[in-house]
């Protein structure tokens, strides 16, 4: 793959544009705090060569000279994850800069020189989910924001503890759903009947449901407990599944009717209905500062 000239430096790339003669970097035309140093020299590095891995020692021997006494492995892992941060990219959930276990980094996004030219970065064919998102992120701005779904780039960043307990709690609030639903099924069985014609399909389905949500949440909540780096990553492929589940179970509250109010059951089952909205959210939003290189 060709690499990208030396005079031509303006290149965009999702929602950014970077100036590799200044440093400047731009997200939606606001500019970030500007790229200096070792960051700035592995971004230019990545960028000559798109799509290709660039290993670790090639970038030890742009950043410091043959003679130069530092902790390479340390100081190159702290470049690259301030670079991440500059970007609000993540290594667990990569959408620009990808870490190849014992070999390097490659850019992993499409890229596009201002004089038009363009250069596709090699997908990762290993990872569909990824796929999905490096391709979103050549995509215009406006069409990011029409998305139904809060693009990762747009949310706020959050420390991965207070992520990690709020995901917590809502795993354990879908167990505790799951559980005394099972527990109590026998006793609104017979004011179900009365009010929800075929009830036995519905008796079933909470059954079936409820089975297999269990597992899915002591999983869920296991990994966020012993802080499994790919959490996100799981989550977000396990997703279309999970969707459909949690809305279905956004309906619990009805079971209560015979102790609430249909308006009451209304109104917690529409805070329930963005739910599964908010885990990924969450997620993503514990992504914004990478801890590895």
């Amino acid at each position: 793959m060709p690499e990208i000239p030396n005079h031509a430096r303006l290149i965009r790339f999702g929602l950014y544009e970077f100036d590799g003669q200044s440093g400047e970097l731009r997200k939606d035309g606001k500019t970030r705090p500007r790229l200096q140093g070792q960051p700035l020299e592995v971004l230019l590095h990545l960028l000559d060569r798109p799509g290709e891995v660039v290993t670790r020692e090639e970038l030890r021997q742009r950043l410091w000279p043959a003679d130069t006494f530092v902790d390479y492995d340390h100081s190159l892992n702290t470049a690259v994850n301030k670079l991440r941060e500059a970007l609000s990219d993540s290594a667990d959930n990569p959408r620009f800069i990808q870490t190849i276990p014992r070999r390097g980094y490659r850019f992993i996004a499409s890229i596009e020189v201002v004089n038009g030219a363009v250069v596709s970065g090699a997908p990762d064919l290993t990872n569909p989910v990824r796929n999905r998102e490096s391709g979103a992120n050549s995509t215009s701005s406006s069409e990011t924001r029409s998305g139904v779904l809060s693009d990762p780039e747009e949310l706020p960043t959050a420390p991965r503890g207070i992520v990690r307990l709020l995901f917590s709690l809502i795993q354990v609030m879908y167990l505790s759903f799951y559980v005394i639903s099972l527990a109590n099924l026998r006793q609104w069985e017979p004011f179900l009947s009365q009010e929800v014609p075929h009830a036995k399909w519905l008796f079933a389905l909470v059954l079936v449901t409820a089975l297999v949500g269990i597992p899915v949440r002591l999983y869920f909540l296991s990994a966020a407990a012993f802080g499994y780096r790919g959490l996100t990553r799981r989550f977000l492929s396990l997703f279309p599944a999970i969707f459909p589940l949690d809305e279905f179970w956004a309906l619990a509250p009805f079971l209560l009717l015979d102790q609430i109010s249909v308006g009451l059951a209304l109104a917690v089952t529409a805070a329930l209905l963005y739910v599964p909205f908010s885990q990924r959210s969450l997620l993503l939003m514990g992504e914004g500062k990478p801890t590895r290189g």
